[in-house]
């Protein structure tokens, strides 16, 4: 879709502009105002406004001088600052109280007259360093709400008032993002849509075009850059954020505010409409990339205490709802999150909450793909999703674009949660945010150290190197390759994919099969490594649990311990216990959540095995004591099957125990030509998984036979348990 001409846009915002305007109209907050004591949520998130803002009127807020790094006084201050005048700025609207229009007045005043004398903060240490706080980001995040702070006043303020802040307070923020910052301005990256946010929405506050040209077209106007080009690029037409679940959370909200402001500014731009509406996805997207808990699945940096009721997800809910209109997985997220938007996307929300019966406790998850990259052709991630409500399973499967700046090197990685809880885990990120004392609330240094590192994560690592070398620049012009993706059965679900340039000369493949059998559900894994010379092999699980049984005798390290090696993330995993098994059926059964999972391993020829924990090399205590069971194999081509069961409950209320022995006694696997057979026992039963290796046409047919086992299918895959097709 086409954009009306700037020229058309810019003349809108000059001549017609009636303020308020960048969050919300006049006539819409008056609307809501109107409601607010008709619906309780709607009434609760007001009284949360009044009750932030009411304690500072009549009060000299202080706005000092910048010095702290993240959590700091200063930091902090100025964090509560912007959001102070945001509050009461809607807070005048829907009140009509002038008390709340003279706080943000007071405010703004003060910064008009400390921002012309910033220079970069003491405390920066990026190449994008902020005035206000250390870094740019949170500049852009004063921008943005101080910018619709002002717009929601501007009508109060004189004209000398208005002059001075618009001059003293933005100014001088907007030319520091688009001069010395020039570069981080127009970079295609969640900061950048945070930048232009608040350049767009200061633009549309002020009444001035140049500005919101700017944002939306980048500084040289030629839409390289700029929040279109961010909307373009950072999504894929499936809606999915190339830097990841938790990143889009972030993203949403920059991307829907200034959309709205947009929106409410020049509704012929259509905006919401725009890429097919890919915001309405992204949002979707970033949804179903949640536990059953509301957290957000950890590929890439990831916070993982950050859920769906941050304010993020609120605000882009509330202007969801009125951009795309009702839609219940919304609607049951919003009564999750317990507040709403003081708007009329909020006040619809709460007066459908009031009638609306029988909700559903759970977001709709379904089992889904998201392509990646603009264009849909830079792989994927794939959640494969059996049960429902507190019984869901979730395997995740990542086999994406490496995710910008907060990627990780985890290519043919995968996620498992189960009733609600982290199986097979991903590290996240190290990081404390907003906690002085923990590296001024940055990325703390093992983040890049470990946490991005492959063996960090559930896939094959190579002669304990991580994945292109762990350089971003190689890593970012590779994706996974799919080979095929079906969830059309319940029963048995499948995604094959394939990585041919993480290491030189190693080809990684991987098949991952969700199936529930009768009284039963689990991941068969299919992993072949490749390559004309030899290598090591590790392929770790991290597992979330207590160590329950092994049926392999291993040696622990009880008085003293070692490093599982000296760089590359493997300097920070103590050795806990190691064994050595040959020609066997490797089982390891832990507890997690009072379900016991047991992960069943053949071991062809020999193979070395691993129990190994974080905190090694980390005196600072900044990384998670966490658990991995790591299998090593040397060789050429080598591959690693797996199967992970969920089995048996443990009740520690009752003392009671049932089903704490793993159901699946043996695994075998078998190859002829480019068809793949693993044939497993399972509760005294045969259950064979076939895959083609190479994918081929859906309703192609395919015959094997080989090792005694004689399969014949359609389609790229099939599971057949106790001789029927599941």
């Amino acid at each position: 879709m086409r954009l009306p001409t700037i020229a058309l846009l810019l003349c809108s915002l000059a001549c017609t502009a009636q303020h308020p305007l960048a969050f919300a109209k006049k006539s819409e907050l008056q609307a809501v105002s109107r409601q607010i004591a008709r619906y309780p949520i709607l009434q609760n998130s007001f009284n949360d406004f009044k009750q932030s803002v009411d304690p500072y009127l009549g009060k000299d807020i202080d706005v000092p001088f910048p010095k702290d790094p993240a959590g700091g006084y200063t930091h902090e201050r100025h964090k509560s600052n912007y959001m102070l005048v945001f509050q009461a700025g809607l807070l005048y609207n829907l009140t009509g109280d002038a008390r709340y229009a003279q706080l943000v007045r007071g405010i703004l005043l003060k910064y008009a007259a400390l921002n012309p004398t910033l220079k970069n903060h003491p405390q920066a240490t990026s190449s994008s360093p902020g005035h206000i706080f250390w870094q740019a980001l949170n500049d852009a995040n004063w921008l943005v709400y101080c910018g619709m702070g002002y717009d929601l006043v501007q009508p109060a303020l004189s004209a000398a008032d208005r002059k001075t802040i618009e001059t003293g307070a933005f100014k001088p923020e907007v030319d520091f993002f688009t001069g010395q910052l020039e570069g981080w301005f127009n970079l295609i990256h969640n900061h950048g849509v945070w930048a232009c946010a608040g350049v767009g929405i200061v633009g549309i506050a002020t009444d001035n075009p140049a500005y919101v040209k700017m944002a939306l077209y980048g500084t040289k106007g030629d839409g390289r850059s700029g929040f279109l080009a961010q909307i373009d690029q950072l999504f894929s037409p499936d809606g999915y954020y190339t830097e990841g679940p938790y990143y889009v959370r972030y993203a949403l909200l920059p991307f829907y505010l200034f959309a709205n402001a947009l929106n409410n500014a020049q509704p012929g731009l259509r905006i919401f409409e725009h890429r097919n509406q890919v915001l309405r996805k992204a949002l979707h997207s970033g949804l179903q990339q949640t536990n059953t808990d509301g957290t957000f699945f950890p590929f890439n940096d990831d916070i993982k205490d950050k859920d769906f009721t941050s304010n993020e997800l609120v605000s882009a809910i509330s202007i969801a709802w009125k951009a795309y209109g009702r839609d219940t997985g919304l609607l049951t997220v919003a009564s999750k999150q317990n507040r709403v938007g003081l708007t009329e996307g909020g006040a619809a929300i709460a007066a459908a909450l009031s009638t609306t019966k029988n909700l559903s406790p759970y977001y709709p998850y379904t089992s889904i793909r998201y392509s990646d990259g603009a264009k849909g052709d830079e792989g994927a991630v794939t959640y494969l999703r059996a049960g429902k409500g507190k019984n869901l399973t979730t395997l995740g499967f990542k086999y994406a674009s490496h995710g910008l700046s907060h990627g990780h090197f985890d290519e043919l990685n995968f996620i498992l949660f189960d009733k609600g809880n982290e199986v097979l885990q991903d590290y996240g990120s190290a990081r404390f945010v907003n906690i002085e004392q923990k590296w001024g609330g940055r990325y703390l240094p093992e983040n890049n150290a470990y946490a991005t590192q492959t063996i960090a994560h559930n896939t094959v690592v190579v002669d304990e190197q991580s994945q292109f070398g762990g350089e971003e620049a190689a890593a970012s012009k590779w994706s996974g390759e799919e080979v095929f993706c079906r969830f059309d059965n319940p029963a048995a679900q499948a995604v094959l994919a394939r990585q041919k340039n993480a290491y030189k000369g190693v080809e990684l493949a991987r098949g991952l099969y969700l199936l529930q059998l009768p009284g039963r559900r689990l991941v068969v894994d299919i992993f072949h490594v490749q390559s004309g010379d030899a290598h090591q092999y590790d392929l770790p699980f991290q597992y979330n649990g207590q160590l329950i049984h092994t049926s392999f005798p291993y040696k622990a390290s009880t008085t003293t311990m070692q490093t599982l090696g000296r760089k590359n993330g493997y300097q920070f995993l103590w050795k806990e216990a190691e064994a050595h098994v040959r020609d066997t059926l490797a089982q390891f059964t832990f507890l997690n959540g009072g379900t016991y999972y047991t992960i069943s391993s053949l071991v062809e020829d020999s193979a070395q095995l691993f129990f190994t924990r974080t905190g090694a090399n980390d005196p600072n205590f900044n990384l998670r004591r966490e658990p991995s069971y790591i299998i090593r194999k040397s060789g050429r081509n080598r591959d690693f099957i797996s199967v992970v069961e969920i089995h048996g409950s443990y009740n520690a209320v009752t003392e009671s125990s049932s089903g704490a022995v793993p159901g699946v006694q043996s695994i075998r696997l078998l190859r002829d030509g480019g068809l793949t057979v693993a044939q497993l026992r399972v509760d005294g039963k045969e259950l064979l998984v076939g895959q083609c290796d190479e994918g081929g046409m859906p309703a192609a047919t395919h015959s094997f036979n080989a090792g005694g086992v004689s399969l014949s299918w359609s389609g790229p895959f099939t599971a057949v348990y106790d001789g029927k097709h599941l």
